[in-house]
């Protein structure tokens, strides 16, 4: 029987070129920023880094987690408009959850196969940071005595109420599930700062960075925005939770649940940043003289059981394999979004995966997992490795809360 699930394929879709901002610790550099105008600096400087215009966008399409200000609604139509795509043009928001940056990829590539558009704006912008204490509860008053209802967005988000689990827990039920042991978790950390680390230092992530400074983003004949830093910082250009995390260090911090292999050392770091990318067609690239960073192949999305969603990358990659007539032997880099350690090393025993070829520049645990942003991340990085090692194909994934996975493959051309 065939995999079930939800897969497109893409006949000539490119992207042209991406970019995002670093990716910084929560209640950081970043932490006051709106996650609109995080979102308007990656996609102004994904245009220009792409060449291309704002009016030759026909569609944008962001996305956005949790609300960083009362302007969410607001959002996908602001970073088009501040970015310079035409007032004529439509915004749309896309939430996939943790995959929601590829969901953005496949919906432009959908939009523009379709003949809706020749070029699209993909943006995922979030701020950990400015996640609300919010009260769902409250809008008819306060009764006396009655309990309060003001909570941790970002903390009770985490919890699936279907399976009554936190997504710590289901990493550790992937855990249990497949022998992982806490060794194995934390060795698995520390290489992926000591690799990520090592793409800081040698200058790959700065081919992917654009630094956000104090600066204003107008609109003629509207109100105008922009970005200030705070107190003498000039500017945040670097990734900063990145750092030599010794494998003895990190074997000292305490398990979130006793007894588990989870700790704050071996997952995701919580960060604030956007990242945006451009995709067109072959026939729009080509009548414009462009030269693509990558070709959008196909993209697959599943479902999983809720209280594993840390395996949704597996059946998704199988499916993309499956639809696609590819093998695993043939690609030759994966970034799987290392949303808890544990996780991450279950689906490289699922898939029988060659280690060697994921995250090869370091992943969340070490660089961090801003929600909507990471998709749009994690293909930008991907498409720029297989043009620095000169490889063919590689597959982006991650599992997404609730229990989906989704999985983007791309083609360097070149190779």
């Amino acid at each position: 029987m065939a995999p079930k699930g939800f897969f497109s394929s893409f006949d000539d879709i490119w992207m042209l070129d991406g970019v995002r901002t670093p990716m910084v610790d929560y209640c950081g550099a970043l932490g006051h920023i709106s996650p609109t105008d995080l979102g308007i600096k990656a996609a102004r400087a994904a245009l220009s880094r792409a060449g291309v215009p704002g009016e030759h966008v026909g569609s944008v399409i962001a996305g956005n987690m949790a609300p960083g200000d009362f302007e969410q609604f607001m959002l996908p139509r602001h970073i088009g408009l501040y970015a310079g795509v035409p007032v004529e043009v439509p915004a749309l928001m896309a939430q996939r959850i943790c995959g929601t940056g590829f969901e953005l990829f496949r919906q432009a590539g959908e939009q523009i196969q379709s003949g809706a558009c020749e070029a699209a704006l993909v943006v995922g912008s979030e701020s950990m940071t400015r996640n609300p204490i919010a009260s769902f509860e409250h809008r008819n008053g306060f009764k006396l005595g009655a309990p309060v209802g003001f909570k941790d967005f970002m903390w009770e988000a985490l919890k699936d109420s279907a399976a009554g689990i936190n997504m710590i827990q289901t990493a550790e039920n992937l855990a249990v599930k497949y022998g992982v042991k806490r060794e194995q978790v934390d060795e698995f950390a520390s290489n992926s700062f000591a690799k990520a680390l090592a793409a800081q230092q040698s200058g790959f992530h700065a081919g992917e960075i654009v630094p956000v400074i104090s600066e204003k983003f107008e609109l003629e004949g509207y109100q105008s925005r922009g970005i200030k830093l705070q107190g003498k910082l000039a500017e945040v250009a670097l990734d900063s939770h990145v750092r030599a995390s010794p494998v003895d260090v990190l074997a000292k911090l305490r398990p979130v649940y006793e007894g588990g292999v989870q700790t704050g050392g071996n997952s995701a770091a919580l960060v604030d940043a956007a990242a945006a990318a451009v995709v067109a067609s072959g026939g729009y690239a080509k009548a414009q003289g462009k030269k693509a960073l990558a070709r959008v192949v196909a993209c697959a999305v599943v479902g999983v059981p809720p209280e594993i969603m840390g395996i949704g990358p597996a059946p998704a990659i199988r499916l993309l394999l499956a639809r696609t007539g590819l093998t695993l032997d043939r690609i030759g880099r994966f970034e799987i979004n290392e949303a808890q350690g544990a996780q991450t090393l279950a689906v490289g025993c699922e898939l029988g995966l060659d280690m060697s070829r994921l995250n090869v520049n370091g992943g969340a645990i070490a660089m961090g997992h801003p929600l909507a942003a990471t998709g749009v991340r994690l293909t930008i990085t991907l498409a720029r490795e297989l043009k620095r090692s000169g490889q063919r194909y590689g597959i982006a994934s991650a599992c997404i809360g609730g229990g989906q996975g989704i999985a983007l493959l791309l083609e360097n051309t070149d190779a």
